[in-house]
């Protein structure tokens, strides 16, 4: 493969690679972190294909848009989860401490707030949204991996205590947009810890 995305055989005969749908996501994610507004018709544009099939991709605006997110939630929750240090309920707050901490400071994310506050608290918070699913299921796991250590012997259902995780973790993260407060990831640390240390079974 040449570095302009060409395959050359022996008879010297090139062939385009195409856009897709992989690529489609790339430039949007590209687009969104360099703190511009992603844009269907522009992003159909540079892909040089018609609305209706980058719509056959990436669906339409709102779910490319959460594809985006759960590209960049994954890697920042993964880094958080390889980072904190403790056990149990320690280490889960400091999870979601260094989670929050890391979507406070992505200047590009509070520029999405800022910019489309309704939608974006619509496809982020709301439980409805595969984005907000998907990052509990996340927190479910590592909540599981605490407990199969023997760290953690909550009394409340994993999924149930995933769910409040992440809605405490979200009033942390977008309190500025909710009271006008400014976000506090070591609150959303102690108040997951302090939950999770209440949960246990005695």
């Amino acid at each position: 493969m040449s570095a302009a995305g060409h395959r050359t055989d022996e008879a010297s005969t090139t062939v385009d690679v195409r856009p897709d749908a992989a690529l489609a996501l790339r430039l949007a994610r590209k687009a969104f972190m360099a703190g511009e507004r992603v844009d269907l018709q522009q992003l159909a544009a540079t892909l040089d294909v018609d609305r209706t099939t980058l719509f056959r991709w990436v669906g339409n605006r709102d779910q490319l848009l959460v594809s985006v997110l759960t590209s960049l939630a994954d890697p920042t929750l993964r880094g958080a989860a390889e980072a904190a240090t403790g056990t149990g309920p320690d280490r889960i707050g400091r999870v979601v401490g260094l989670f929050c901490q890391s979507l406070i400071d992505a200047t590009y994310y509070h520029a999405f707030l800022q910019r489309e506050t309704e939608r974006a608290l619509r496809l982020i918070t709301t439980k409805a949204s595969p984005l907000q699913q998907h990052v509990v299921a996340g927190f479910e796991r590592l909540l599981e991996q605490e407990r199969d250590r023997g760290h953690l012997d909550p009394t409340i259902p994993l999924p149930d205590l995933a769910y409040l995780v992440v809605r405490i973790a979200e009033s942390f993260i977008y309190t500025d947009l909710i009271t006008g407060e400014q976000p506090d990831a070591h609150k959303a640390d102690v108040a997951i810890a302090a939950l999770l240390h209440g949960s246990q079974h005695r």
